[in-house]
């Protein structure tokens, strides 16, 4: 796979995107940060953080950045290092539970994406391929969440979609051809 300079790498649930993202990143000879965007509400959540962090080795730096994502990115991008970020769904379900404006924060991050000095690999979920929620709040939050993609990967070189621990190539794609004749 060529490289790219903005990789955005969706998936469902345990659909292994962050392990296709950990080794899109692992390919770059450059300094390693992962952002994080987890916050450890509870012993579950606990526990997957823990074992985030032991899918990484020595040569990854953490930085923790569940709000302020578009200021870790300005900060932490550049041409000598690969940063990962990871997720932004979580990202987003921090901005959502802080009571701040999703589109708002979204218009930033985006900024912050298109403007990022080096590397950079973004983690989402792809949310609105499974049920309806049958709450408005989670109905509320699959469309932001799928706005966010859309926007997001505009902006990214690459899109990669994860099924069943298997990445594939959906940016750059090949000219549809709709011609019924």
């Amino acid at each position: 796979m060529p490289s790219y300079r903005r990789v955005l790498v969706l998936g469902g649930a345990r659909s292994g995107k962050s392990r296709t993202a950990l080794q899109l990143a692992e390919q770059a000879s450059l300094q390693r940060i992962y952002v994080a965007t987890a916050q450890a509400f509870d012993d579950e959540m606990r526990e997957r953080i823990a074992l985030h962090r032991l899918e990484r080795d020595q040569s990854w730096q953490t930085v923790d950045a569940p709000l302020e994502l578009p200021q870790a990115i300005q900060a932490q991008t550049g041409p000598d290092k690969a940063v990962l970020v990871d997720c932004l769904t979580l990202w987003l379900s921090n901005i959502v539970l802080a009571e701040r404006d999703p589109a708002h924060q979204a218009d930033r991050l985006l900024h912050a994406v298109r403007d990022a000095q080096g590397p950079l690999i973004l983690v989402s979920n792809e949310v609105g391929q499974g049920i309806v929620p049958s709450t408005p709040l989670g109905r509320s939050f699959r469309d932001e969440q799928g706005r966010l993609n859309q926007r997001i990967a505009e902006a990214c070189d690459a899109v990669v979609f994860v099924a069943a621990g298997c990445p594939i190539l959906i940016k750059p794609a090949p000219a549809l051809d709709l011609r019924l004749a």
